[in-house]
């Protein structure tokens, strides 16, 4: 029987907090992601590395900021429309209590 995508996300939760249980240097375990994600940086703005090294790892460090303020916009704007959104549902309940109010319990 295929699982849900709720159990599958609860296996995964369930690996994951075996293996970070069972590892004893998480910063080693984790050297080869991190340095795969500074690379992908390295490979935006030099891909045929023809840069200069102190070159391509200043604009690396600029692409990683910018990535992670593209991600941050992203975070700011999401969370203004959530809340956007919950005041005009806020509004929208108040003004059919208001309606209940005034007509005497009909909308």
């Amino acid at each position: 029987m295929a699982l849900s995508p709720a159990e599958r996300a609860l296996r995964a939760r369930l690996a994951a907090h075996t293996r970070w249980s069972r590892t004893s240097n998480s910063t080693e375990s984790t050297a080869a992601a991190r340095a795969a994600f500074d690379r992908r940086f390295e490979d935006e703005v030099d891909p045929r590395r023809e840069l200069p090294e102190p070159e391509r790892v200043r604009r690396a460090e600029a692409a990683r900021r910018a990535h992670f303020a593209r991600l941050t916009l992203k975070s700011v704007t999401a969370r203004r429309k959530a809340r956007e959104a919950q005041e005009a549902v806020s509004r929208t309940e108040a003004a059919l209590q208001a309606g209940f109010e005034i007509d005497g319990g009909a909308a």
